[in-house]
Parts: C-alpha cells; structure tokens; sequence
C-alpha cells in the first residue's frame, strides 16, 4: 500500500494500492482489483476482500467511463461517473486506475472527501474541477493528493490531446514537450492536473511523481502491457 503523504486532518484516510500482495495469475498479477480486466473473478473477489480489511466498508466503485461526472459515494450501485464524494464516516470513495491519474481529496476540516479517476479525456474534460466543485467547500480549503500515473517520460500523445487542453487553457503548453516525430508530444499529466487545480484555486496539491509505466514491479501500466490489472485509490472519514 502507499499511504499519501499530506497534511490531511486527522480524521481522513486513504490509500492507493500496488500490484503485489494478490492472488491473480499473469498477466494480471497479484492483487488485481479490477473486474472488467478479463481476469477471474474469483480471484478478483479474493483481492477484494484482502482490500477490504483496511477498510472501513466496501468501497463506492464506480463504472469508470472517462466523463467529468460526480456522484455521491453509495446513492447508487456502481453508477457511470469517474468521481465520487462523500461527508458520511465510514463510506469509501475509490477509483481505479493502471496509468490514469487518481486524485485524493478532502478539506482541512475534515469535513468532505473524494476520490477522481483522471485519465487524459476526463482531465481535459474537466473532471477536477467538477469534483472540487461537488465538495462545496471553498477551494482554497482543499487538499489534494496525486498518485502514481504514467510519469512524463512515458506519456506520449498526439496533437489532438495537446490542443483539447490548449483550447481551454493555454498555460497547460507547459506540460507538453516536442516528442521527435512530428505532431507527438510527451505529456506531464501531473503538471496538467497542477494546472487545471489551480485554475479553481486548489493550491496545496500534494503527491505526483512515480511513474506506473517504468515502475513495473509496483504498478500496473495498461500502456506497457495492454492486458493488465487495476490499482484501487481510496479516501474516507472516520
């Protein structure tokens, strides 16, 4: 497990999971936590279970589709949306991810928490600032942690995801570097979500740096591997 790193008050926890610790077989060893990988669900239900003794409850999945949409963690059974958040001890907010960046949330408070599943459409699209918006708290109050995604090095887009965050934001061109060939680019999806944080008035963001991609023993990379599992990020109030 990595634990985040942050100022979080006291009564807020989370975590983001790491590949070993399961059951699963290649290619999506060991502890899987997706089902909708291919793999069996047998053994995705024993990951699960192994998850879900450091937790409070079982955890509010969601049906991860991309979107900038937010939900209230446990209103709905796994509803369509790539956020969630919750001000209720106990429930779970988590996202999945294998390259995607998850997003931790909560306030200095303690009063609210979230979790964001921040791929480069559901960034570009707006899903940060829709979580942070979903608090209703003030934005300056919040606190956000980033863990691991595909670090800058590995992340390589076309000009079409440069400019869907251009169009929007131009300060983003920072997060972009030429690439060689023309039309690619290496993106830093850590500075993009700095970024757009910022733009809201989220400052202290916290996290960021490993690089699921190149750190093959810790992290699932759906880019590196194609057929693989899922890590779980989660957050809640005690």
């Amino acid at each position: 497990m990595i634990i985040p790193d942050w100022p979080a008050p006291s009564r807020v926890r989370g975590l983001m999971t790491v590949r070993t610790g399961g059951v699963s077989h290649a290619p999506w060893a060991s502890l899987n936590l997706g089902d909708h990988v291919n793999d069996d669900p047998a053994d995705v239900a024993t990951n699960r279970a192994r998850l879900r003794q450091w937790l409070p409850e079982e955890p509010a999945w969601l049906d991860q589709v991309h979107s900038a949409r937010v939900v209230e963690a446990g209103n709905a059974s796994r509803p369509a949306a790539d956020a969630c958040f919750s001000r209720t001890p106990g429930r779970v907010c988590a996202v999945l991810t294998a390259d995607c960046l998850p997003v931790l949330f909560c306030d200095r408070a303690g009063s609210v928490v979230a979790a964001a599943h921040a791929g480069w459409r559901g960034l570009a699209g707006g899903v940060l600032e829709a979580t942070v918006a979903a608090m209703a708290v003030p934005p300056g109050d919040i606190l956000a942690w980033m863990g691991a995604a595909i670090g800058p090095a590995a992340f390589e887009v076309g000009d079409d995801v440069r400019e869907a965050f251009l169009v929007r934001h131009p300060a983003t061109a920072a997060a972009f570097v030429p690439q060689g060939a023309p039309g690619k680019w290496l993106a830093d999806i850590y500075t993009l979500a700095r970024i757009r944080l910022a733009h809201v008035g989220v400052t202290a963001v916290h996290g960021g740096g490993r690089c699921t991609f190149s750190e093959s023993d810790t992290f699932f990379s759906y880019r590196r591997d194609g057929v693989t599992g899922r890590m779980a990020s989660a957050v809640w109030l005690t």
